[in-house]
């Protein structure tokens, strides 16, 4: 194959299995009533509990604004709460509740058993291969944009 077909069907196939991945993952939030946003902001607390919506959006690389209005639907869903960050009376620090990290620790499990169904049986090297090929095309796209 010529270096174009190869990256043609390396994007190909890059595309198609992030869309799976995806379709997979928004069946399941969506079974705890969850939008894939709202779950990724989840996920990000249950690593990191107590973080700033500012380090919320840089985190999910997204606006500010387009965080607030997240946590404000997990805030009335009863997931999260909003609390006073010392010293500085603008900032507010997101915790989960009982009933989020109970949510969490259910998707960080299902996430963990799609892994070992995806992943199962392709050896080390053939991931660490692929690994670098996605860290070298992730930089790659960060340096376009």
């Amino acid at each position: 194959m010529d270096a174009l077909v190869e990256q043609t069907a390396f994007m190909d196939e890059l595309t198609k299995v992030s869309r799976k991945m995806r379709t997979l993952f928004d069946a399941r939030v969506k079974e705890q009533g969850l939008t894939l946003a709202r779950a990724r902001i989840l996920l990000l607390l249950a690593k990191t509990d107590g973080m700033t919506q500012s380090q919320l959006a840089e985190a999910l690389e997204v606006e500010q604004p387009s965080v607030v209005s997240l946590i404000d639907a997990l805030e009335k869903t009863g997931l999260v709460l909003r609390c006073a960050v010392e010293g500085d009376r603008r900032a507010k620090a997101i915790h989960l509740t009982d009933l989020a990290r109970e949510q969490a620790d259910n998707l960080l499990s299902y996430i963990a058993e799609l892994r070992r169904q995806v992943l199962g049986g392709i050896g080390k090297s053939d991931l660490a291969a692929a690994t670098r090929v996605l860290q070298q095309v992730s930089g790659k796209i960060g340096a376009l944009v």
